[in-house]
């Protein structure tokens, strides 16, 4: 991926109903080549696919939930089957398994206090194998962005062969 791909890649990120046209000219390339190299973008599965970015709480789920959550045991069947249930589970928007204190943690979306109690009540708790559940509501978002940084570039160390 070089400096155009990466260009092509920020500007969708930041507008993914954009024209080819208009893509192309922000990326100083001609439409034909641009859309060649989108299109070799997704075949490469580095774009994976086009979305449409809803205000969460104006749909009607207002409360994002942080959910940390530690296993009993760490056995492959115990992993298998907690990360099926979450699998699941429409309101967890994000599962990530983590290091430190806690083996996961989910972002979790829904409608009310009342509704993520019937949530953890009904669906996580019935998830075999876990030791325990701690929640940390959000009071509002400070930041998000959909748009990732540009990547650094590694530097070369001295030991690294220069021709």
């Amino acid at each position: 991926m070089d400096a155009v791909d990466l260009q092509i890649v920020r500007e969708l990120q930041q507008d993914g109903r954009i024209s080819n046209q208009d893509l192309a000219d922000r990326v100083r390339l001609s439409p034909s080549p641009c859309l060649r190299r989108v299109r070799r973008l997704e075949e490469a599965g580095l774009i994976r696919g086009y979305t449409a970015i809803v205000d969460q709480a104006a749909f009607g789920l207002p409360i994002t939930v942080f959910v940390r959550i530690r296993l009993e045991r760490h056995t492959a069947e115990t992993v298998r089957v907690f990360e099926e249930h979450v699998a699941g589970i429409e309101h967890v928007q994000d599962c990530y398994l983590m290091t430190g204190s806690s083996d996961y943690l989910l972002r979790v979306v829904i409608e009310s206090l009342g509704a993520y109690e019937q949530l953890v009540r009904d669906r996580v708790h019935a998830i075999p194998g876990i030791a325990a559940i701690e929640s940390s509501f959000a009071y509002s978002r400070v930041k998000q962005s959909l748009v990732y940084p540009r990547p650094t570039p590694p530097k070369p160390t001295p030991w690294t062969a220069t021709s």
